[in-house]
């Protein structure tokens, strides 16, 4: 009995992203403020390249497959199952290189959010169904391009620019849209349709749901202080001046 398409794709993207992973000082070096932590900068810039298919595909998985949003739960095309299938490579290559480069007590909230996202997702591979579901929570990648180039312009020591300021104001706008606002539509989705989900399977959502939504609300206001509410609070003396 041979392996299904869904875990070779997973196999596949594990070793896809791993390979971008190790050659990515070569595609781009790291700029010298980011020398001492060469193994983040390669993170950062693998979950970027992630953040960019995978949001692509779940908004081009709608646009050509308009119906999979009015059936979630079996409704899908192959390549909307290749989408998610692609995520769960990325999240399992992830998880590895954190857990092999980071001390746990820095990347224990990443390590749960990704072990999270991996079940709830290789239960939707492997059954073929909930596929629109896992691709709705896709969306939230469109928001995560623009995490990522924050933590990018960050390390490269980018903070006072222009580019860094435009960025800010563009990720907690798609942090509003594309991650809270998401993740409410979600949870609103599991309970109006409680009667047509298993109790396991809306179990595993609920409690993923329930994890997801304070993790982000959380980094949410952290962004928000950082990069907004400090930046107020520092140009007070100046303007008194």
């Amino acid at each position: 009995m041979g392996l299904s398409p869904g875990l070779l794709l997973i196999g596949g993207s594990f070793a896809a992203f791993r390979l971008l992973n190790r050659g990515l000082e070569r595609l781009v070096p790291p700029p010298r403020p980011a020398l001492r932590n060469r193994w983040k900068w390669r993170n950062i810039w693998t979950s970027f390249a992630h953040s960019l298919l995978s949001g692509a595909g779940a908004l081009q998985g709608f646009y050509l497959h308009p119906q999979m949003a009015e059936d979630l739960i079996g409704t899908h095309s192959p390549a909307a199952h290749g989408v998610v299938s692609v995520s769960i490579g990325y999240f399992l290559q992830d998880f590895v290189d954190m857990l092999y480069n980071q001390k746990l007590h820095q990347s224990w909230e990443l390590l749960f959010h990704h072990s999270v996202v991996i079940i709830c997702f290789s239960v939707a591979v492997l059954v073929h169904q909930y596929i629109g579901f896992a691709l709705v929570a896709l969306l939230v990648e469109i928001n995560s391009i623009f995490l990522h180039l924050r933590q990018i312009l960050l390390m490269a020591n980018l903070l006072h620019t222009t580019c860094y300021r435009l960025n800010s104001i563009i990720n907690l706008g798609t942090y509003v849209v594309f991650r809270i606002t998401t993740l409410a539509w979600m949870t609103r989705w599991l309970v109006l349709n409680r009667e047509n989900i298993p109790l396991a399977t809306y179990t595993v959502g609920t409690v993923g749901m329930a994890i997801m939504t304070p993790m982000n609300i959380i980094l949410f206001y952290r962004l928000l202080r950082s990069d907004f509410l400090k930046s107020s609070r520092d140009a007070c003396p100046e303007k008194e001046k």
